[in-house]
């Protein structure tokens, strides 16, 4: 699955990109946190979508609400699950709550994505940040959901936007990266702008729609690096940012999985 993201660039590229894009931001997030965003902290995140024939960059939070969950602690609890949605079960799963949303379509912007490899022996799993070759910005397909809640404590009524990413079975490389974990083998949906601008089109068909959902793009047009632990508090002993490279000693090539001199551990851990 996907958890983890960044947008290490200027948001006026996404502006570029989409010219006619109304800019209704809530809120200007801190750059510096937008190196690494962690989807189960349910943040706060930039979100494009089309709402009455307006395709509009907005605010909401990370992880679809569950409306069908009154208890509002259960309900936050299980928002984190509501992070990822699966690509096969928004129009075949028709007992999904990703089909009951499926026409809510809207697009993440990042810079890249973070995933984790698993290595035999390793206590700790290896990020990688994984990015589109030439695009400083590109687009995660999502689907949103905006509804209308009562303030438990004042009685008021306040509009609440979340919003979940959507994965895929995943490609040569992702599968050799993201090789451990129950979800193992799953990828976001990385598309093309033009394909962006499409799945955020009102007019697109189920057809349309389903042709977005099923593209594997290829892994070529993919770029990878090795980054310092992104999780946690532990800083980097280099003090670059979170999505620089970071060397890890004796990491074994992609496709094996056990380190290339077994005795030497690795010596952050």
């Amino acid at each position: 699955m996907c958890y983890d993201v960044s947008f290490h660039t200027n948001i006026q590229l996404t502006l570029d990109i989409f010219p006619d894009l109304a800019d209704n931001r809530q809120l200007e997030l801190n750059s510096d946190a937008l190196i690494h965003v962690e989807g189960h902290a349910l943040p706060m995140y930039y979100v494009i979508n089309t709402k009455e024939h307006v395709t509009q960059l907005t605010n909401m939070d990370w992880g679809v609400t569950p409306l069908y969950v009154k208890d509002p602690k259960e309900r936050k609890a299980r928002r984190s699950g509501m992070i990822n949605a699966r690509s096969e079960r928004i129009f075949d799963d028709q007992n999904s709550y990703w089909y009951r949303i499926r026409n809510n379509r809207c697009l993440i912007p990042v810079s890249g994505i973070y995933e984790h490899r698993q290595i035999i022996g390793w206590k700790n799993k290896v990020p990688y940040l994984v990015q589109m070759k030439g695009m400083p910005v590109f687009f995660l397909p999502g689907l949103y959901q905006e509804s209308t809640e009562v303030d438990t404590l004042t009685g008021e009524l306040y509009q609440e936007g979340t919003y979940t990413l959507i994965t895929r079975p995943a490609n040569g490389l992702m599968a050799q990266i993201h090789n451990s974990g129950e979800n193992k083998h799953r990828m976001p949906l990385f598309v093309h702008h033009e394909m962006a601008k499409q799945w955020i089109d009102p007019e697109l068909t189920e057809t349309g729609v389903r042709e977005v959902l099923n593209y594997e793009v290829p892994v070529d047009e993919l770029s990878y690096d090795t980054v310092y632990t992104i999780r946690g508090g532990k800083q980097r002993p280099d003090h670059l940012e979170k999505n620089a490279h970071w060397e890890w000693v004796a990491l074994p090539p992609l496709g094996n999985d056990t380190p290339l001199n077994a005795g030497k551990q690795q010596s952050l851990f």
